[in-house]
Formats: structure tokens, sequence, C-alpha cells
């Protein structure tokens, strides 16, 4: 776990988690009930993952939408699962609804910038005595100042822990492209924060993620 993970706070959802009686033993069975329009199967997938969608879609959208980009990701998953070949995991796919859910929403919200240098200036620091509690809205406002593909790639890998492979299959790009965009995209949180988070960004990042 990082020191940006263990900074951000945890996304929640309003409505509880209920218990449901495992018997869906694997994706597959899981999809093929939902399939055949089993409410109980539906409500076991949704609760499966609800919680990564509205994680990921808080992280990259910001806390006001993630719950409205949540619900849409669970229209397009349950409208699509007809469609779902298994060519990749379940979880992959619906991580992939997640962003580019995500990132269609921050089009149309017109929040969605280039990649460049235009536009981005430092994060100013809060004073001493506060920076330890200020830490994790200073990283969420540098967050949202970078450009839509460098939050996904980071959110993905940096905050919700995946692989190179698993976010290459995700953002359905080459390891090598991740590899190069990731250290673009911490190049530039370190630009933001300043030097003095710089190295509590990067602590914990092996040296083959870039």
């Amino acid at each position: 776990m990082t020191d940006l993970e263990t900074s951000l706070p945890a996304p929640t959802l309003a409505d509880p988690r209920p218990q449901v009686t495992a018997v869906l033993t694997d994706d597959a069975q899981l999809i093929a009930a939902c399939r055949r329009g089993e409410a109980r199967a539906m409500e076991r997938l949704y609760h499966q993952y609800k919680r990564r969608v509205f994680g990921m879609a808080h992280r990259i959208v910001g806390a006001s939408d993630a719950e409205e980009v949540a619900q849409e990701v669970f229209v397009r998953v349950f409208r699509a699962l007809e469609r779902f070949r298994g060519d990749s995991a379940l979880s992959t796919w619906i991580y992939r609804l997640t962003v580019n859910a995500s990132l269609t929403h921050l089009t149309k919200r017109g929040r969605r910038k280039e990649v460049g240098d235009d536009g981005l200036t430092e994060v100013p620091a809060p004073p001493t005595a506060e920076r330890d509690s200020a830490l994790a809205s200073r990283i969420e406002a540098a967050l949202e100042l970078l450009p839509a593909g460098y939050r996904a790639i980071l959110v993905l890998h940096d905050i919700e822990g995946l692989s190179h492979e698993e976010c290459s299959a995700i953002l359905e790009c080459r390891v090598g492209t991740c590899k190069s965009q990731l250290h673009k995209a911490r190049a530039r949180m370190r630009e933001l924060l300043g030097a003095e988070i710089a190295t509590r960004f990067a602590k914990g990042n092996s040296s083959d993620d870039v």
C-alpha cells in the first residue's frame, strides 16, 4: 500500500452491504444467472463491485459526481452482459466500463484537459501545523488538475493497486504505454505537490513501475 493510497479517505456508499448467500461460485455462473434475469444474482454482482466502482469514479470525477457515474456504470453493465464474451475477466471488463464512463463524464462536464504544460500550477501547501491533516485534500486537488488519462492510470495503478498488465487490459493499450503514462503522471503530481510530497508520493512504488 502506497502513501498515496493511505493518505486518501476511503470512499463510502450510503447504503449498507447486505448479506448475500454465496451460492454462485464463479463469474461464469454469476453472469449466466444475471442473463436469466435472476434478481438475486444481479444484486450479488452489484454488491460485489459497487465499492470498487464507486471508489474509481470518486478518484477520477470527484466526490460530487461519483454516485452518478457509478450508477451509470451499473446500467451499462446490466445492459451489456448479454454481449460480454469473456475475453477478459469480469472485473477487468467492469473496471474498463468504469474508467470509460468516468472519462466520458469529464468530457461532457468540460473538465478534460489536453496533455501538456499549460494551465497546471503547483498546489499551494497549507501552514506547517495543518499539513498532515490537509495532505489528502492536497492530493485530491492535484488529481483534479491532471489530464484525464493521467488521472486514470494513477487511480488504477497507484491507488487501486492494479498491475501494469491489469491496467493495460482495462485501458486497452500496451503495457509499455501504461508505464510511460504512469511515469508522466507521477512527474506531474510531483510538480503539482512540490518537493515536500514528492518523496512520500513515490515511496512504495517498485523500480519496475516505470
